[in-house]
């Protein structure tokens, strides 16, 4: 009786214990966008932290996005619904016939909001049609599941989903119809965002670890980022105002793959979920 009696003690401990803890969802974005962000986005998961994987369906370097989750089949993927394509660089195109949401070349506009640095090339510059929206949103969603049927849930790049509350309802229907709703507050999930400057290695560290240490027991938070290697091709990748994208997103992959971060989430007992676990 007593070892029983410890048994259903130390169970109920643990139990008690992981929901008292934070949870803390890890997305990194933006699979497909390059070579270089894929092997990151991989190498963030398999070697540190990442838990949740957004994938741009139209991005050009998708088909190899599709193998290498493949080949990966223990991490959470999204759709990150996109309607932009904002590198100067390297461009793509929709997966459908939306006359309003395409530039002159035929390329998505690179921007959702008005930027001054892109007059007349924001979706928000012209007269979009939730139609044309619509149509891409779903063509997007179809493919990703055929290629990787494991979807669990969607995402907006640069904001997309949320251009205005008749595309979130939009885009809240065909996750449903299509079985990849996960209700993120319905779950109470609240940001995570860096608690300081984050423009070096050196201070994402810091202030990653700052917002790891101010995580309150029994809330669940989700934390953003966008994973590269600095190398030549991402060096060729920017646009105006964000023109140090290798250095930058090589200081997230540090970050989400460095010993002291991880040993820091043991020590808190912070535990690692995916929007799967939501649902």
């Amino acid at each position: 009786m007593r070892l029983l009696a410890c048994f259903w003690g130390c169970l109920l401990w643990a139990v008690n214990s992981f929901s008292q803890s934070p949870r803390l969802i890890i997305r990194s974005d933006d699979m497909g966008f390059s070579h270089s962000g894929n092997l990151a986005l991989i190498k963030t998961y398999k070697e540190g932290i990442t838990t949740s994987i957004e994938v741009i369906v139209p991005s050009p370097w998708f088909p190899e996005a599709v193998k290498m989750l493949a080949e990966n089949p223990g991490v959470d993927v999204g759709i990150h619904l996109a309607i932009t394509s904002e590198w100067d660089n390297v461009k793509w195109r929709p997966l459908s016939d939306c006359p309003t949401l395409k530039d002159a070349d035929g390329y998505f506009y690179p921007m959702v909001w008005t930027n001054k640095d892109y007059p007349g090339q924001a979706i928000r510059d012209h007269q979009w049609s939730i139609e044309d929206i619509e149509k891409e949103f779903r063509a997007q969603i179809e493919l990703a599941l055929k290629k990787i049927p494991r979807i669990s849930h969607i995402s907006g790049h640069m904001g997309c989903t949320n251009i205005n509350d008749s595309v979130k309802v939009l885009s809240d229907k065909l996750a449903k119809e299509y079985g990849i709703y996960v209700d993120l507050q319905k779950h109470n999930v609240q940001p995570a965002r860096y608690k300081g400057p984050s423009r070096s290695s050196v201070e994402k560290k810091q202030s990653f670890i700052a917002m790891l240490e101010s995580l309150e027991k029994g809330r669940t938070y989700m934390f953003v980022e966008h994973p590269a290697l600095d190398d030549a091709e991402m060096r060729a990748i920017h646009h105006i105002g964000y023109e140090n994208v290798a250095e930058d997103r090589q200081g997230v992959t540090d970050i989400l793959t460095d010993p002291d971060i991880k040993n820091l989430i043991r020590q808190k007992n912070i535990q690692l979920i995916s929007y799967t676990d939501l649902k």
